[in-house]
C-alpha cells in the first residue's frame, strides 16, 4: 500500500506573465491537517486544484500517496476528496440523488450506494433536506452538501476550499468538529482567509503570497511570532498617565494607547503580567480590563503578506 502522504514538487502555474503559484514544494503527511492562508489572489485555490489534477500545472508536480497527479492521474485522484470554491453541483437534483449520484460516480453500486448517500446526509446533519432540491438550498446547505460528497467514499486525502464559508456558528462548530474527528487517519488540507479557522481544527499552517511560501508553521507556532506575545492589555480609567508611569517599568520596551486600550510590550526576555497586576493592585488603579496576551494570528499575517508586498 502507498504511503499516506501528498508532495508538491515546484508547483508553478503561470498565466502569461502572470505567476499564481511560483515553485511551490511542500509534505504533508498523515494526522497533519494543514491550514492553508493567504490574502485573495495569493494563489490558494489555483494550488488546490493542481493538487486535485483539477488544473495542470505549468511546471512541476504533485504526488499523492506515491502517484504522479500528472503521470497516474485517476490513482491519485481516488482517494482524494476534494471540496471546490463555491461547491459547484447540479442545482434540479435532491440532496439524496446528487449524493447517490456521486457514490456511484464513485464506483460505488446498489444498495451500497444508497448507504454511502445516506451515511454522508446523516453525518453533516442534512437528514431535514434529503428530498429537496439543491438549487433551493441556503447557501450554508449547499456548502454542506458539498462536503458530504467530498467525504462520502472516506478518502485518505481531504482538500477542502473554504470548508466553513456561508455557515452559521452552529454549523461552523459542526464541520469543525467533524474536520477533527477525521484528521487522525487522514491528510487535510484547508484552504481558508479565516484565522479562527486555523486556530480551531488546524495543527500546522502555511501563508502564501504571490504564490510563493513564506511560512510554515504550526498555529502556536505563529502566535508565539507576534509582537504582541506574552504583551499586557489594559483598559483603565486616566490611560495617559498610566500609560507614562508603566512606560518606566525596566520590564517594558514599550507601551502603545490605542482604542481606549493600553498594550504593554515586554523587554526581551521580561515577563509583565504579575508586574502589572501588583501595580494594580498598589496605585489602586480603577480596571474594567487586564489581560495576558497570547499573541494575535492576524497581526502576524498582515506582517508577513504586507512585508511580501513591499518587496
Amino acid at each position: 500500500m502507498s504511503e499516506l502522504r501528498i508532495e508538491a514538487r515546484s508547483l508553478s502555474k503561470h498565466y502569461g506573465s502572470l505567476r499564481a503559484v511560483d515553485q511551490l514544494s511542500f509534505e504533508v503527511g498523515p494526522g497533519e491537517v494543514l491550514g492553508f492562508l493567504g490574502p485573495n489572489g495569493a494563489g490558494k485555490s489555483t494550488t488546490m486544484k493542481m493538487l486535485t489534477g483539477f488544473l495542470a500545472p505549468t511546471a512541476g508536480t504533485a504526488v499523492i500517496n506515491g502517484h504522479d497527479i500528472i503521470d497516474d492521474s485517476l490513482a491519485a485522484r481516488r482517494s482524494i476528496g476534494y471540496l471546490p470554491e463555491g461547491a459547484p453541483a447540479y442545482g434540479e437534483m435532491t440532496v439524496r440523488k446528487f449524493l447517490e449520484f456521486i457514490a456511484r460516480a464513485r464506483g460505488f453500486r446498489g444498495r451500497e450506494a444508497l448507504g454511502k448517500a445516506g451515511a454522508a446526509i446523516e453525518r453533516l446533519n442534512l437528514s431535514t433536506v434529503p428530498e429537496q432540491p439543491i438549487e433551493t438550498l441556503s447557501k450554508g446547505f449547499k456548502r454542506r452538501v458539498g462536503l458530504a460528497q467530498a467525504i462520502l467514499h472516506d478518502p485518505q486525502v481531504l482538500i477542502l476550499d473554504e470548508p466553513t464559508d456561508g455557515l452559521d456558528p452552529n454549523q461552523k462548530h459542526e464541520v469543525r468538529h467533524l474536520i477533527r474527528d477525521m484528521s487522525s487517519e487522514k491528510i487535510i488540507v484547508i484552504s481558508t482567509h479565516m484565522l479562527e479557522e486555523v486556530h480551531a481544527v488546524c495543527n500546522r499552517a502555511m501563508i502564501i503570497s504571490n504564490g510563493r511560501l513564506l511560512v510554515d508553521d504550526t498555529p502556536d507556532g505563529l502566535i508565539a511570532s507576534s509582537r504582541y506575545h506574552n504583551a499586557v492589555t489594559l483598559v483603565v480609567e486616566q490611560p495617559e498617565r498610566v500609560a507614562s508611569i508603566l512606560s518606566e517599568l525596566p520590564q517594558s520596551r514599550k507601551v502603545e494607547l490605542r482604542e481606549g486600550e493600553l498594550t504593554v510590550f515586554p523587554a526581551p526576555g521580561e515577563s509583565l503580567f504579575e508586574v502589572i497586576s501588583d501595580m494594580v493592585r498598589e496605585k489602586g488603579w480603577s480596571v474594567s480590563e487586564l489581560r495576558l496576551e497570547a499573541g494575535r494570528l492576524d497581526e502576524v499575517f498582515r506582517h508577513v503578506t504586507r512585508g511580501e508586498a513591499a518587496k
